[in-house]
């Protein structure tokens, strides 16, 4: 069993990259293991570890099909529906309201009148 090498936060060389920086180059690990550990030191817990891939290993990432456009506006779509009045809202509803504005937070009686 061989242990990996770790860098101090910032000290990683080159070749060396995060899922996410792997993303934003339009890279992905592609089966490939950990390459390295990355850790960011913190005062009072332990460090942050943040796991590390060769770029020279890494694979383009895959390109969306069809379907999966499709399932995603479908799944977007859903989170724009309100469970309760059953209207698109036009807007993400916010899952901590469960339901459009106008519903969660109907006009209260007597204030037609009053603006």
């Amino acid at each position: 069993m061989s242990t990996l090498p770790v860098f101090r936060w910032r000290l990683a060389p080159d070749g060396y990259a995060t899922r996410r920086q792997l993303r934003a180059r339009d890279l992905r690990p592609g089966g490939q293991g950990v390459a390295a550990t990355l850790e960011r030191p913190r005062r009072r817990r332990g460090p942050l570890i943040a796991y590390l891939y060769r770029v020279d290993l890494a694979k383009p990432v895959r390109p969306m099909t069809p379907a999966k456009w499709a399932a995603l506006a479908k799944a977007n779509t859903a989170r724009r529906l309100c469970p309760s009045c059953r209207r698109d809202a036009g807007y993400v509803i916010p899952p901590a309201l469960g339901m459009c504005v106008p519903c969660a937070f109907p006009d209260p009686p007597g204030s037609e009148g009053t603006a």
